[in-house]
């Protein structure tokens, strides 16, 4: 017998009359042992008395191995010929019936939607929550086909198809998605778990589901994936514009249907932040979206500022440092929304149906750099506690990335403006070269580096041409150029050799290292001094760690001077080598830094060559020349630094030098005075014979009598007229105040008087004793 036939009789007496055999595969008792026996000795304990009145409900029995057996069972009364119950039918379902009745109260009223389909993917069942969300009850679905129920979409189709891969399989499935539902007036996202439901030979009947709303899931990870998402598209650039655009970029349409960001004055500028006023507040506009084309709902067009009232929300952000959420229907917000379409009419169409205004102030570093304001249009969701929590999350990052980047900004503007004060502004003008130089700032993020060049005035009309390059980049190395240029220019003037002065040079940067308790490396520059003597026409040159120049000789070739580079500046105890050419008048020297042709995408050698090329390229002045090989060597964004600097050399004839051997005899001054005024006659300076014969007489009478022979005497007629004396000794003179009965001593101080300027230099055969006298212009 099944276990659903399980019955037993009992009498009036409560005492067991009949026993079924499905009662023995309930309880494991035969027929003989129970028959005769009290009903009450097969309870485990006393049904409830509310199940005795009802004679329907669940006791427990005790099974013949001991232990208890929960059964449903209904009871129903024999009636005999008096009318009373003469006995009773007691049926008992198995112990699954009362699961299976649990379980159906668990289906129907479970808190999240259940389904059942058959296999062809028509309605079975569905509990109370499915029947709320579909908006009907479940009669109006039994039987029907899902896809006639709800609306042709892809989440629908998706939905369908996953229904009959678990029908078709028999293999569980899951299906996520956002979507709305019949009865739901806002979309929702949905997790939904499919499986199969088998009959008894184990095939596929039917599809069961169960559908829980994550929609709070949903929007907490879409937060955590717009977080990540900021923090890897903001802040890409060092530009504080292009960083607001990023911002407004992530936010439309997915946190806002329109958007806009207002920052104070000082951020693009760069003065001090003042502080934020307690009444208006004046923004400018620097960038909005919305996702309408052409975005116009707003009402300050990009690059106005804007007068923000107090009781607006962007400017209540701004004073508490906070988000500021409104709502429509507020008296604020009505009062903005109206200003608004006041300030912009032409927009007030497609403000209609603004709800709700999020306002959210950028601060970074303890400092308010302006306000973001977040306004839901379409979206029907308002915005809320999370939304403001994501939203000071995102203003947050966004602004310490446009702080970085006006930070970035101002301190390039900075160490520009040093390196412009300390370049030359107008270089000088020479007969013996003719100059023009480039300078690119670098628009790496890594800053302004300490490139440098400069052009300077020797003695003799020689000119020393400059090129350096120092490690790093920002203010510090700015102010590092400006260090070793003014050192360069301090020993320039002492008239060293190009190696003598880079090993003092050296020895400078050395020091500047160890003064500051850093290594030297940080303090580390490239450097190549050169210098060109248009009498002898020959350059010579010295570098440290710094590329070779190269020269274009007047038949149009180019190449790199050949010659060693030497250690960088700052390495110490390791000597620099000099390196001498002869020049044919007219030839170019190109000096640049190695900005120039080292990239970390390209080969030095095939972007010297292309130097090399560039520079005989036909061009009718320097400058044209400089833009030339600026084109055709540098990429389209350089990544470091370039100056550039040429000179075409001039040469001094014999016509405007001339030379005499003095013999060391004090009567041999006189000659020499008027051996120099025949010369000044001839090249028709007779006006400045009275000063020369003086300077003469003094530099000659001074080295015959304190210096060492040979004594030789040499004018030059350039722009200036310059007066020489050269003698074999290395001690150099200087001025002194003589005393009022003193014989001697005024000589040097009457040629430093009477002449535009005059001074010494060493020399491989002794000194040099120089002093110049400004010309008429011809």
């Amino acid at each position: 017998m099944e276990h659903a036939s399980a019955a037993a009789i009992v009498d009036a007496r409560g005492r067991v009359t009949g026993w079924s055999e499905g009662a023995r595969l309930l309880t494991g008792y035969p027929a003989e042992e129970v028959v005769g026996r009290p009903v009450r000795d097969l309870l485990a304990e006393d049904p409830p008395s509310e199940v005795v009145a009802a004679l329907t409900g669940t006791v427990v029995l005790r099974h013949r191995d001991g232990s208890p057996v929960t059964l449903p069972i209904r009871a129903c009364a024999v009636v005999g010929d008096g009318g009373e119950p003469s006995g009773y039918v007691i049926t008992a379902g198995p112990p699954g019936d009362l699961v299976q009745g649990l379980a159906g109260q668990a289906f129907q009223q479970a808190s999240m939607s259940m389904s059942v389909f058959d296999t062809r993917q028509h309605y079975l069942r569905l509990n109370d929550v499915a029947c709320r969300v579909m908006g009907v009850s479940e009669q109006a679905l039994l039987g029907r086909f899902f896809s006639d129920t709800v609306e042709d979409a892809v989440h629908s189709r998706g939905f369908l198809a996953h229904l009959r891969q678990v029908a078709e399989t028999g293999t569980a499935a899951r299906y996520e998605s956002y979507t709305g539902a019949p009865a739901l007036n806002r979309d929702h996202a949905w997790t939904t778990e499919m499986w199969p439901l088998r009959d008894a030979s184990g095939k596929v009947s039917a599809v069961a589901l169960a559908a829980f709303d994550s929609t709070e899931q949903y929007w907490a990870r879409q937060r955590l994936a717009l977080l990540n998402e900021a923090a890897a598209s903001i802040g890409t650039t060092l530009d504080v514009v292009r960083t607001v655009e990023e911002l407004v970029e992530l936010l439309v349409p997915r946190y806002a249907d329109f958007a806009s960001v207002d920052l104070l004055d000082w951020v693009l500028g760069a003065e001090e932040r003042p502080a934020i006023p307690e009444d208006d507040i004046v923004l400018r506009r620097v960038a909005h979206g919305s996702g309408t084309e052409g975005t116009p709902e707003a009402a300050v067009h990009v690059g106005d500022s804007d007068v923000y009232p107090s009781f607006s929300p962007p400017a209540k952000a701004l004073r508490s440092g906070r988000a500021v959420l409104s709502q429509a229907g507020e008296p604020d917000f009505v009062r903005w929304v109206a200003e608004r379409n006041a300030r912009a009419p032409d927009g007030r169409s497609y403000r209609r149906g603004v709800h709700s205004m999020l306002a959210v102030p950028l601060r970074a570093r303890g400092t308010t750099l302006g306000v973001v304001v977040g306004v839901r249009i379409a979206n029907p969701d308002e915005y809320g506690g999370d939304d403001a929590v994501l939203g000071e999350e995102l203003a947050s990052r966004a602004a310490v990335c446009i702080d970085n980047a006006r930070r970035f900004a101002r301190e390039r503007t900075t160490a520009l403006a040093l390196q412009n004060s300390l370049l030359p502004r107008g270089l000088p003008g020479q007969a013996v070269v003719e100059v023009a130089h480039r300078y690119l700032p670098s628009g790496s993020p890594v800053g302004i580096g300490g490139d440098w060049f400069d052009v300077i005035p020797l003695s003799g009309s020689r000119v020393a041409l400059v090129v350096g390059d120092v490690v790093g980049h920002g203010i510090p190395s700015s102010a590092t150029m400006g260090r070793l240029c003014t050192a360069v220019r301090t020993l320039a003037d002492v008239d060293l050799p190009p190696d003598e002065l880079l090993t003092h040079l050296d020895d400078l940067v050395t020091h500047l290292a160890s003064d500051d308790s850093g290594e030297a490396a940080e303090f580390g520059a490239t450097c190549l001094y050169a210098v060109y003597d248009p009498v002898s026409r020959r350059l010579n040159l010295a570098a440290a760690g710094h590329p070779p120049p190269a020269v274009v000789l007047p038949d149009g070739t180019a190449s790199l001077v050949p010659m060693t580079a030497g250690p960088p500046l700052g390495v110490g105890g390791l000597p620099f080598e000099a390196t001498e050419v002869e020049l044919p008048e007219g030839s170019v020297v190109a000096l640049y830094t190695d900005g120039l042709i080292e990239d970390r995408d390209r080969d030095v050698d095939h972007a010297t060559a292309e130097l090399c090329r560039a520079l005989t390229a036909p061009a009718d002045t320097l400058d044209t020349l400089c833009d030339t090989v600026l084109k055709a060597v540098l990429p389209e964004e350089p990544s470091d630094d370039v100056a550039l600097l040429l000179a075409r050399t001039r040469a001094l004839g014999e016509d405007r030098v001339a030379t005499w051997d003095i013999t060391p005899d004090p009567e041999r001054v006189a000659a020499a005075r008027q051996a120099a005024t025949e010369q000044l006659t001839a090249w028709g300076l007779d006006e400045a014979a009275f000063v020369t014969e003086l300077v003469v007489s003094e530099l000659v009478t001074n080295a015959i009598r304190y210096g060492a022979p040979p004594v030789q005497l040499r004018l030059i007629r350039d722009r200036t007229l310059i007066c020489e004396v050269s003698d074999g000794s290395s001690t150099s003179p200087h001025l002194r105040r003589a005393h009022a009965f003193d014989e001697g001593g005024r000589g040097l101080l009457l040629v430093a008087q009477l002449t535009q300027r005059w001074g010494s230099r060493q020399t491989d055969r002794g000194k040099t004793i120089w002093a110049e006298q400004s010309l008429v212009p011809e």
